[in-house]
This record gives C-alpha cells, sequence and structure tokens, in this order.
C-alpha cells in the first residue's frame, strides 16, 4: 500500500508510509545493480574477514562516518580535529561540535557490541539515539524516547502547514513503528533490498524530534553486521549521500509522492556499491603504507617504532606521552621513537611549538580524507 496523506483532528494534514514490504518491480537495470552492490560488499567483507587487527581499519574509519554523517546535519568538526582531540591536543573548534561526533562514534560503538545480546529493534534504536543526543544541541529532544508531538521537515522558520514534509502524528506513528519492526525481522528479502526499504521507512516516520537521520544512517551500518553481511562495520553511506543529497531528497519524495520504490533502491544500492569500493580502496593503500613504515622500521634495534606505527594504524596523531602509554615504555624512550620516525619521514610535528607537542602521520591522514 504506497504513503497516504490524513488530516489529523486539529486540521493539519500528515503522511502515513505504506506498509513494507511494497508491490516492486524488479527491473533490469535495479538487478544489475543490486548484483553489483552484492559483488561489491563481498569483496569488502572478504577484507575485513583477513584483516590482523579488525582495529587497524575499523577506528579510523568509524571515525570518518561520524564526522561525515553529523556534518549532513550542519556539524563543522573535521576527522583531523576529531582525531587530533582524542589524541590529547588543543583543537580549535566548538566543544558542541567535537561532542556531537564524539557522540555519533559512541553510540555506533554500543550498537555494534550490543548486537551480540540484543537484535535490531525499537528498543536499540532507542538506546541509540539516548548515546547520539545526550549532552548536545537537540537533548531538549527527549534522548531515547520517542516523541509524543508533531514534528515536521522544512527550512528554518516553516510552520506545520507550509512544511516541506509532516510524518505520521504521534498515535499513527507507533503503529508505523511496530510494523517497521517486524519487517527487520523479515527474510524473505534480498538483505541490501530490505535495508534500502527500511531507511526509507524510518526517515517518513521521524520517531524522534530530533537525530532521526544520524540514527537512521547507523542502522544501514548495524544491519549489514547484523545479518553477517558485513564482519565488522567497514561500510557507511553518509559521503555518498552528503555528496548527491539533492538526488537523496528527491528519492525520499520520490517514494513518498509517487511509490517511486524502484528509483529509491536502484540510488539506495548504487551507494553501497559506490561505498564498498571506496573503502577496498582506501583499506588497500593503508594497509600498503603500514607495510612500507614498518619495513622502515626493520633493523631499528628497538620495537618501540614498530609499536608505534600500529597505533597510528588507530589515530595518525600521536603525542609522546600517549605513546609512552600506549606501548608501556619510559617517555623517552617514547620520544626516541618518535623521533626516528620524523626522522623517516612518517610523522610530521603539526603544532610548532616545543613542549606538549603533537605528531602526525599525514600520509594516512590524507587517505582517510
Amino acid at each position: 500500500m504506497p504513503s497516504r496523506t490524513i488530516k489529523t483532528p486539529i486540521g493539519y494534514r500528515a503522511n502515513v508510509p505504506g506498509a513494507l514490504p511494497p508491490q516492486l518491480e524488479l527491473t533490469p537495470s535495479l538487478l544489475r545493480t543490486l548484483s553489483d552492490a552484492d559483488r561489491l560488499v563481498g569483496r569488502l567483507a572478504g577484507v575485513g574477514g583477513q584483516l590482523p587487527n579488525p582495529h587497524v581499519l575499523i577506528r579510523p574509519f568509524v571515525r570518518r562516518e561520524a564526522v561525515l554523517s553529523s556534518r549532513i546535519e550542519g556539524t563543522q568538526a573535521t576527522l583531523g580535529e576529531l582525531l587530533a582531540a582524542e589524541a590529547g591536543a588543543a583543537v580549535d573548534r566548538s566543544p558542541d561540535d567535537l561532542r556531537e561526533v564524539g557522540n555519533y562514534v559512541t553510540a555506533l560503538e554500543y550498537g555494534t557490541r550490543r548486537l551480540k545480546k540484543l537484535p535490531l529493534s525499537l528498543r536499540l534504536v532507542r538506546e541509540l539515539h539516548r548515546k547520539l543526543m545526550t549532552k548536545v544541541r537537540g537533548d531538549h529532544a527527549t534522548p531515547g524516547e520517542f516523541r509524543r508531538t508533531q514534528n515536521w521537515i522544512g527550512p528554518p522558520g516553516s510552520t506545520i502547514d507550509n512544511a516541506t514534509y509532516v510524518p505520521p502524528p504521534p498515535d499513527t506513528m507507533r503503529e508505523c513503528l511496530n510494523d517497521w519492526e517486524r519487517f527487520l525481522h523479515d527474510r524473505s528479502q534480498p538483505p541490501l533490498v530490505q535495508i534500502a526499504m527500511a531507511h526509507y521507512q524510518f526517515e517518513a516516520i521521524h520517531p524522534f524530534l530530533d537525530g532521526n537521520g544520524r540514527v537512521g544512517r547507523l542502522l544501514i551500518t548495524l544491519f549489514l553486521i547484523e545479518r553477517g553481511i558485513l564482519p565488522t562495520p567497514l561500510l557507511y553511506l553518509s559521503a555518498y549521500f552528503e555528496s548527491t543529497r539533492r538526488d537523496y531528497y528527491a528519492h525520499l519524495r520520490g517514494v513518498t509522492e509517487h511509490d517511486a520504490w524502484s528509483d529509491w533502491i536502484e540510488y539506495f544500492l548504487t551507494g553501497i556499491a559506490r561505498q564498498s569500493e571506496d573503502a577496498i580502496g582506501r583499506a588497500d593503500r593503508i594497509l600498503k603504507l603500514l607495510a612500507g613504515w614498518r619495513s622502515q622500521t626493520v633493523g631499528a634495534g628497538s620495537r618501540v617504532p614498530s609499536l608505534l606505527i600500529e597505533m597510528l594504524a588507530e589515530n595518525p596523531y600521536c603525542t609522546t606521552k600517549g605513546a609512552a602509554e600506549h606501548t608501556g615504555v619510559a617517555f623517552a624512550t617514547a620520544q626516541r621513537a618518535v623521533e626516528a620516525l620524523v626522522k623517516s619521514k612518517i610523522l610530521t610535528e603539526v603544532t610548532g611549538g616545543k613542549r606538549d607537542r603533537v605528531y602526525c602521520a599525514k600520509g594516512l591522514l590524507e587517505i582517510l580524507e
């Protein structure tokens, strides 16, 4: 059943998405796109399964996604600023922006762990929202609670009467959410098609007063992990949605207004394929770079430089204090190892000061950014 518009007792009109799954025409173009997406996400899963240390790629990739997903909502923090702040550097960026991005990292890592005990569900959705929205702009929007009042989407200053989109009223919303949760547990659909449908539906229901977009993007990654399509969280669509923002919203509207499911799903699957290919390419370049750096430290007379390279794989920024703590060596020993990596042009000092220096493995950061 397609989406329908209802008139509420108060007089405004709201949209109620149709039940999932919709009637879907599997066009030759859609089937080709699904085949490409399946093949490339399978290749990415192979890369993830072969990592000797999964944290080598997962940690920086998670942070890259956090920055890009938050940017869609207007946050300005960069990946370099987030990584530098986590390494202990002073960063000239609003603490609110950094906290919003940090909350996204926390929520994604929490969700990945939580899937070991709890399936994707409304309960987990609320828990993710609480992690995302606590102590940030929008925390007035009842973190972890579905809305009890009407919301709407539109330009700043718009009202419910001239909004771009009005999601279901709260009483209807709960029924829509229950149907959505049941659909998540359905195993009759191709998984990549299913998450494309589920993503649209979640955004159409818009169950929170704020944070719906970020939760919706988190759920894509968590669904792929829960279904065993990816062993680790390596695939994210925020970069694709951000770079094709106009198309993203146009295709969402197309489903709402014209029941154009095939167009939406083909767009979504194109993003899966494109971002899988992008992640494979970045992973390959990072692993080759790290291997080259390791070969440079062979015969250094100390294993500390090679330990620092493993640390840089998780965060290309470091301080001598952080290096000493991570490797369990004395400060002076860590300083000698850092200086050795500077001499090898693996690290560059980026603060210009004589104290509290911060170093960056710029070659690694360039691949991530």
